[in-house]
This record gives structure tokens, C-alpha cells and sequence, in this order.
């Protein structure tokens, strides 16, 4: 089946359900079992504690998995707690993780705390280095860890040729793939062992839950990260649940309106005299835009540009004016966002050129005429300022 019509139907059991088309919402903890020799079979059990998945869960985590591609999915409370959660499955003290120096910063954060603690070395690497990743593993390399496009800076990363070089050396790749939200990327068809994303953005799509979700190819992995996600008691709630299943169904038709509605932004952006440079993937003069286009069936409504002018109060004349972009730390729902961002804070592998001031801006499903209005005026507020004396 075609994506749209997966998102519509995947997951789906209506005869299970008395002809209810969304699986209704369990809220259990304790589940009971008629007999003795049921309950002496628990661990066999699928549905035997609240903990380990309800009816719900297994919707959401089997419409995901037919979505990504995979043979098995898991959904947990974040998209934070996924990554932590494949992460402590696929390392132990004393393996060497390779992570994209573009990564999510609360992805970097986990690396030098909690995985530094347990004795696992990380070890950086430029986003754009493709198959010359082979030269930095090492026996004791255990995960490749991509994110494409990166966060805050977009760089689009060769997935196939680094998971080449990392299946070479032995390690598992493993792929946040929350920019592509499992509809315009396939990184288990370009080579990724682990798929993850956070399902707080397209899945979910209102801004109103937190949830992450994580599929992968074959049995060796549904072992390690099924075996840590029960260790952590990595369940999402049920309810959060529900709200990314009614999400899913409409990702295909709201993708499609961040996508035009993104790129139509973008390459107005390009002209701007205020703009020194935008960073979005699907316009013809990006760095990554033969990888995209290659790789991706479409772009999401998350990119960045460049300001010409760092001055704080020159930004704050433009920003604090907007009405229809707010500033907020995710992304992924409906409505518009655009916050300044400081990537070379969190680089050590690479540098980044901060000539002006970064900006990350997220399109959400307003009229894009609006949208473009609103950044106009901002744009002359900006301007007024920076003449004033």
C-alpha cells in the first residue's frame, strides 16, 4: 500500500472493536487471567500489564512500523526517552559511538552525561562526511548515529554510504528520523538498522503531547530494545498514545501543506535583502540538495536561514512584534515558530559560520500570503531599528 492510504488504515482493527474504527483508549495497569496455566504463561503473554502494552500501544507501534518500513516498532513517553532508550540497548562500557556533530541538542547532552558515566566514548563527526566515516571507526565502534537533515544547520547526510561504512566495521546505524516523520524518508530502505523519531512533531501534529516511537529491521534488535525499554519502563500513557494515532491519520494531507507552504517561505526568504543565506534542503542551490532530492520525497515545514545582523535588539524589534510565528522550543504542529539559534555552541567537530544571527522557523498550516506578511513587517521593525541611533 501507498503511504496515505497506511497512515489511513495501518494499525486498524474494527472487528476487534465491535466496528469502531479507532481502537478505543485502555487505561490499564493490572490485567487478570482466567486460569493458572495463564497466568503460569505470563511472559509468553502479549497484553499482560499495563506496562507492556495495551491494544492502543500495539496500534500506534504497528501502524509505525508498516510506516517506517520495519519489523518491529515500541512507543515511549518522548522523543528524548527513544533515543535514550536504543541508545542503552545497542551500548556498554567501552564501545565507541559515532554521533553527528549536527545532532538534536538533548541527544549530545545524553552522549556527555549518562553515556560518558557508563564508560561509552563518543566521538563526533562532520554531518557531510558520508562514506569517509570509515576512517574514523574502530573495532570497538558499536553505533553510527545519523540525523538528516541536522538540527538547527540542515546539512542533509549520504545515509547509504555511511551505513555501508559502519555495517563494514561491524556497528549498527541507527536514524532519527523525525525530519522526514517516516513519510518523505525511508531510512531503513537506505541502509539504517534503528529508526527513531519524536512523535511529539508530524505524528502527533497539535502540539498538545509528548511521544516518541522506534522500529527497526530484524529480531536481534526487538531483543536488545525491547529487553531496555522494559528495564526503564519506557511506556508512553495511553492517552498520549490516542492522540498520536488521530494524528497519523492526517499526517499525509498536513505534510503536504508544510511542505508547499515551507518552500514557497524559503525561497521568498532567499530574497530578502535581510537574508544572508537560507539553509532548507529542497531549494535547488542547497548543499544537500542533490542527497534530498535523491533520498526525500518532500521537506517538512522546520529549515533555517541567516540574518545578516547578531544585534539583540535589533532582533527583538522583529520578534517581539510577530503575531502568527510564536517562539517555542518544538516544532512540528499547525502553527508557525521562529527562534534564533546558536549552533556553533553545540559543534566540536565542525565550525560553524556565525556571521550573522541563525534563525530556525517552522511553517505551520497557516494561509502562506499571512505568513509572509507577518515576516514583512518584521522585517521592517528590524530595519527601524538598526537605523536608529
Amino acid at each position: 500500500m501507498k503511504d496515505d492510504t497506511l497512515l489511513t488504515h495501518a494499525g486498524l482493527d474494527p472487528e476487534a472493536n465491535y466496528g469502531i474504527v479507532n481502537p478505543p483508549v485502555y487505561h490499564a495497569s493490572t490485567i487478570l487471567f482466567p486460569t493458572l496455566a495463564d497466568w503460569m504463561a505470563y511472559s509468553q503473554t502479549r497484553i499482560r500489564y499495563g506496562r507492556s502494552g495495551t491494544p492502543t500501544s500495539f496500534a500506534l507501534e504497528d501502524a509505525f512500523m508498516a510506516l517506517e518500513g520495519g519489523t518491529g516498532a515500541l512507543s515511549t513517553p518522548s522523543g528524548l526517552s527513544a533515543i535514550t532508550t536504543v541508545l542503552l540497548a545497542c551500548l556498554k562500557a567501552g564501545d565507541h559511538l559515532l554521533m553527528t556533530d549536527s545532532a538534536y541538542g538533548p541527544t549530545r547532552r545524553l552522549c556527555e552525561t549518562m553515556l560518558k558515566r557508563f564508560g561509552v566514548e563518543t566521538e563526533y563527526y562532520d554531518p557531510v562526511i558520508g562514506g569517509g566515516i570509515a576512517a574514523l571507526t574502530r573495532p570497538n565502534t558499536a553505533v553510527v548515529y545519523v540525523e538528516s537533515p541536522g538540527s538547527q544547520t540542515f546539512e542533509v547526510q549520504d545515509l547509504p554510504a555511511i551505513a555501508a561504512a559502519a555495517h563494514d566495521a561491524g556497528a549498527t546505524v541507527v536514524a532519527d528520523n523525525t525530519w522526514g516523520a517516516g513519510y518523505y524518508c525511508k531510512p531503513l530502505g537506505l541502509g539504517a538498522d534503528i529508526v527513531l523519531q519524536a512523535g511529539t512533531k508530524y505524528i502527533v501534529g497539535h502540539a498538545d503531547t509528548n511521544i516518541g516511537l522506534v522500529a527497526w529491521k530484524d529480531s536481534d534488535a526487538h531483543g536488545a530494545i525491547r529487553k531496555e525499554y522494559e528495564h526503564l519502563g519506557m511506556c508512553a500513557g495511553p492517552d498520549d498514545i490516542y492522540l498520536a494515532l488521530r494524528g497519523l491519520r492526517t499526517m499525509g494531507v498536513r505534510l503536504q501543506r508544510h511542505h508547499e507552504n515551507g518552500l514557497r517561505i524559503a525561497r521568498w526568504l532567499a530574497g530578502r535583502p535581510e537574508v544572508a543565506r537560507v539553509m532548507h534542503p529542497g531549494l535547488e542551490g542547497d548543499p544537500g540538495h542533490a542527497l534530498w532530492k535523491r533520498d526525500f520525497t518532500g521537506a517538512c515545514g522546520l529549515f533555517g536561514f541567516m540574518l545578516h545582523t547578531a544585534d539583540q535588539t535589533v532582533l527583538a524589534a522583529m520578534l517581539d512584534g510577530l503575531h502568527l510565528y510564536g517562539m517555542g522550543a518544538s516544532w512540528g504542529g499547525y502553527e508557525s515558530l521562529l527562534i534564533p539559534t546558536w549552533p556553533n555552541k553545540s559543534r566540536s567537530a565542525t565550525h560553524w559560520e556565525d556571521k550573522g544571527q541563525t534563525m530556525r522557523i517552522h511553517v505551520g498550516l497557516e494561509d502562506p500570503d499571512d505568513l509572509i506578511a507577518d515576516l514583512e513587517a518584521g522585517f521592517e521593525r528590524l530595519g527601524k531599528a538598526g537605523t536608529m541611533p
